[in-house]
């Protein structure tokens, strides 16, 4: 069976790791040479998006130690920030020995929204238009037959009246199963086409047809257990008490998500998903009680072991798009193995709340600047021109200083180089 539990992963060559993971996602020689020396030709960037002039490059690395519902993975992330591929990977060995992490998840239902004005009596509109829900939704689904066949398709309507300053608004909600799609070309579609039915049956005038990102009928959710004679009871205390702080203060709590997403951005990037999409979605879900707080929770179980959960909104796709067209995207998203739109929201969940207890653990111990810094060190090093080598040498020098500034960096590499 295969493990994703690779004692010193970090420590191993470029190549040695390649390697390994070649065999793990049973790459091909072609796909493992694209991952050392192939790049998005500007043919293909030039058909993606507009006005193109070059492309550009992130660091790809595996995330290891992942086990999630019994199942090991490697988690493929693109990230410029130093610390977070390491951090993940050691959380993830950390909740081995609980279990791992299991993840559950809703249907993949998004939401699109059609906003109707010019209305003197919006309730009355609206009761119209849920009169009309089964004509509605079959002219929805007369728009993609395609997803309709594989098992999707709109499931629902509703609308509710919102007040505004320009006067009440009937909003019209359109919910829509996608299967394994992120979603956004079904649902508006659906939602362009609705639009002149809406109108006639209300004598109102649509503006805006367009997907929401906060969707909230499609959730991801992971849990684990950390062991407290693993990570200490001193680290459970001082996880909870950074916790608490999240939950109770916003400025506090912003920082903690963005801790979650950098694991799941980098992940979401590895696979060229959209991770503004799913950013938004978060961060507005985070404040769906009416103040912005903590996307996870954190308990002590009555063995005194550290538990954590998360439940965040994620439109992610497996189909379409640039998961599809992009060639490194591909060969992301075959090392990480997941099958369905289901499995990868799950996925990144654990990924989010692994990342998460991460920073907690580093910043009720040692603080978050110590492991930060040590990798970070590497980066001064090669700015202020170290090569090969000396990059190893004069970043370790600049810890165990702790000087890590690109001034003394200078100084040092060039003391290094007189010998």
């Amino acid at each position: 069976m295969k493990s994703s539990r690779i004692s010193g992963f970090y420590k191993m060559s470029m190549e040695e790791r390649l390697n390994l993971v070649k065999e793990f996602a049973e790459l091909t020689d072609e796909e493992a040479q694209f991952l050392r020396e192939g790049h998005l030709s500007l043919e293909l960037a030039d058909r993606m998006i507009e006005n193109v002039i070059g492309e550009t490059e992130l660091p790809l690395g595996i995330a290891v130690n992942f086990k999630i519902n019994g199942k090991d993975y490697l988690i493929p992330m693109a990230i410029e920030e130093p610390s977070v591929v390491a951090a993940a990977s050691h959380a993830a060995k950390l909740a081995r020995p609980g279990g791992g992490f299991f993840t559950s998840s809703t249907e993949p239902i998004m939401i699109a929204q059609i906003q109707l004005t010019g209305l003197k009596d919006p309730h009355f509109a609206k009761m119209q238009i849920l009169e009309h829900k089964e004509e509605l939704i079959r002219i929805a689904n007369e728009q993609d037959p395609v997803l309709v066949k594989v098992g999707g398709g709109c499931r629902d309507i509703k609308a509710r009246v919102l007040d505004s300053n320009l006067g009440p608004m009937v909003i019209v909600h359109l919910h829509v199963d996608v299967r394994d799609a992120m979603g956004a070309n079904a649902v508006n579609t659906m939602a362009e086409a609705l639009a002149p039915y809406i109108e006639d049956i209300t004598g109102g005038k649509v503006y805006l047809r367009i997907l929401s990102n906060l969707a909230i009928y499609r959730l991801a959710r992971a849990r684990a257990v950390w062991k407290k004679d693993v990570i200490g009871e001193e680290t459970v205390k001082g996880i909870l008490w950074a916790y608490e702080f999240a939950r109770v203060d916003p400025f506090r709590a912003a920082t903690h998500n963005k801790g979650i997403m950098n694991g799941i951005d980098a992940v979401l990037i590895a696979t060229s998903n959209d991770w503004r999409a799913v950013e938004a979605g978060a961060h507005a879900f985070a404040a769906m009680d009416g103040w912005y707080t903590s996307l996870t929770h954190y308990e002590e179980d009555s063995e005194g072991n550290l538990v954590g959960t998360i439940e965040l909104p994620m439109a992610v796709g497996v189909i379409g798009g640039a998961t599809s067209t992009h060639p490194k995207a591909k060969i992301a998203r075959k090392i990480l193995g997941v099958k369905t739109a289901k499995e990868f929201a799950e996925v990144l969940a654990a990924v989010g709340l692994a990342q998460n207890f991460a920073a907690l653990r580093a910043l009720a111990t040692e603080g978050i600047q110590r492991g930060h810094m040590s990798l970070h060190a590497r980066n001064i090093a090669v700015m202020a021109g170290a090569q090969g080598d000396e990059i190893d040498r004069l970043a370790e020098l600049l810890v165990k200083e702790g000087k890590v500034r690109l001034d003394r960096a200078k100084e040092l590499l060039e003391e290094l180089r007189k010998g």
